[in-house]
């Protein structure tokens, strides 16, 4: 019963995010389209409450691997859609959050491990865009996708913070040497990938490092 539970309370916490996220069209597209890519990855807290099968944990993801995608090719959800071709990001989204359910709440059976991926998917990439356009700093650009010394800071002081604690709390000897080498890493990495590949690297990145070295 917990697990149907999970599945109806997480549908409507993504139809909440995507009304709320209407709030934010009138501050710019790319602010509501950043609120819905910071907001949904809480959904993993859901997901460790309500879900003791893989089965049901993975259906969420999966079926909005299919959303996504069609709301690329459609503009279905045009909240969270951008007007230029700048790749299948929000797909990207869903199959991580797909990807990482299937390892860590059926392969591995430890739904934590999957809990910094996703926050560095959503905050640390979400909160790196915010604080690149928000604060006047040096840009550079990698093919064709701009990014800033601010949105890169960002992202390896979300990194940096996410992965500390994580690794406090698993006792992980040398903690803050790992944390520093895994925050560059990923800072690294977000800053190469293009047409949002990152919500694929960052996340499953993220989770092979957490596996290499705890």
């Amino acid at each position: 019963m917990k697990n149907w539970l999970g599945i109806g309370i997480s549908y409507l916490a993504i139809v909440v995010v995507i009304v709320i996220a209407k709030l934010f069209e009138k501050k710019g597209k790319e602010a509501s389209r950043k609120f819905i890519h910071i907001a949904l990855g809480n959904w993993w807290f859901l997901a460790m409450y309500f879900f003791d099968n893989v089965w049901f944990a993975m259906f969420v993801p999966a079926t909005f691997v299919v959303i996504n995608y069609v709301s690329y090719k459609k503009d279905l959800i045009k909240v969270m859609e951008r007007k230029e071709n700048e790749g299948l990001g929000t797909v990207y989204y869903a199959l991580s959050l797909l990807l990482i359910t299937i390892v860590t709440f059926g392969i591995l059976q430890q739904p934590i491990l999957g809990l910094v991926p996703i926050l560095l998917m959503a905050y640390g990439d979400g909160l790196a865009a915010v604080f690149g356009k928000a604060i006047h700093s040096p840009k550079y650009k990698i093919a064709d996708t701009q990014k800033s010394l601010a949105g890169s800071t960002t992202m390896f002081l979300v990194s940096l913070v996410t992965i500390a604690i994580y690794l406090i709390w698993s006792n992980s000897p040398f903690w803050y040497i790992k944390a520093l080498l895994g925050s560059i890493l990923l800072t690294a990495v977000e800053a190469f990938s293009i047409k949002g590949t990152d919500n694929l690297t960052v996340p499953l990145l993220s989770l092979s490092f957490l596996l290499f070295v705890v």
